[in-house]
């Protein structure tokens, strides 16, 4: 008997992480899904150097996992997951970072919100803990419970600690982000998932993008104007255990590839990236009666430093790894 097709390949791609990429695999083991249905996971390891291939091997025996390397030429974390995308073998995607340990319910929850529509569908999932500096970092570590995350989910969401910091954004605007001009904003890759097709169709993640920042909301943009519909699935959670980063560089690396997402797109909405807080460009939009894709004289008769192309921004940096 022919086995079936999983129902969803989850993405996971690391770099000499083996501590952080234990909690992903782990959560892995403790998904539960609908009778009938299963996952495959693709680790794509861009360049690891430490026992990451080994880590991986010793969870084949409770995971139907698959290991794929890339060797270390930089930060090129778009062409791992575009590994991932390539060798999945089920219609839809989930990608998760190395660190990001899943709720036992996430993948039934992604899977669902595919399923609930025949319509193309990008799925953005629930994230606590992401911190950008590693704030509070201690403080989570000592009141997560590894052996049993499911009831830290519940503890920190009942108590209202450390919610997805996308919170102001869902405030803000609502929950129902297909109905705004820029859900592609929300769509990070630390928990999120889209159809394989669709995917595939859009050509991937950009492999120009050599550093930290903005080649997840590229490929948001790109399957928004494909034709996809965003959703918000809180249930669809996750949790980001702390790790050292530099706020810093990592802003500095994101602040040059955001201008190279302006200058690829050249569109209203892609020049407001770089200058404008994305908890800010909904608004943007909706004051000047933008919607995407329009052209840049609906900005108005005034010539304003945001309307301009910068010759010097040519192509994204190749900096510092910093955070994969």
């Amino acid at each position: 008997m022919t086995t079936p097709p999983p129902a969803c390949t989850v993405v996971v791609p690391t770099y000499n992480r083996t501590g952080l990429l234990r909690h992903t695999l782990d959560s892995l083991c403790r998904q539960q899904l609908p009778d009938g249905d299963r996952f495959e996971v693709v680790v794509s390891d861009d360049g690891s150097t430490d026992d990451t291939e080994k880590l991986v091997t010793g969870y084949r025996d409770r995971l139907d996992v698959r290991f794929f390397f890339q060797e270390d030429e930089g930060y090129r974390v778009a062409r791992a997951r575009n590994v991932g995308i390539g060798h999945a073998r089920a219609d839809v995607c989930v990608f998760v970072d190395s660190g990001v340990i899943l709720h036992s319910g996430a993948l039934a929850a992604h899977l669902a919100a595919h399923r609930e529509t025949s319509a193309p569908t990008a799925v953005v999932g629930y994230v606590l803990c992401f911190n950008e500096g590693n704030e509070d970092g201690q403080e989570i570590l000592d009141s997560l419970d590894l052996a049993d995350p499911d009831a830290s989910f519940a503890e920190f969401t009942a108590a209202g600690r450390w919610p997805d910091i996308r919170e102001d954004y869902y405030e803000r605007y609502g929950e129902d982000l297909d109905a705004l001009t820029a859900p592609w904003l929300m769509w990070w890759t630390c928990n999120a998932s889209a159809s394989t097709a669709l995917l595939r169709g859009a050509g991937g993640f950009d492999e120009a993008y050599r550093s930290w920042g903005a080649e997840d909301v590229d490929l948001g943009y790109r399957l928004r104007t494909a034709g996809a519909r965003f959703v918000l699935r809180r249930d669809a959670a996750a949790l980001h255990v702390p790790h050292p980063k530099s706020y810093e560089d990592n802003m500095r690396s994101a602040a040059l590839n955001y201008r190279y997402f302006a200058d690829k797109f050249d569109t209203p909405v892609a020049h407001l990236v770089p200058d404008t807080h994305f908890h800010e460009i909904e608004d943007v939009l909706r004051s000047r009666g933008l919607a995407d894709g329009e052209p840049t004289e609906r900005f108005g008769t005034v010539v304003r430093p945001i309307d301009l192309m910068d010759a010097e921004r040519a192509a994204p940096p190749t900096v510092a790894r910093g955070d994969r």
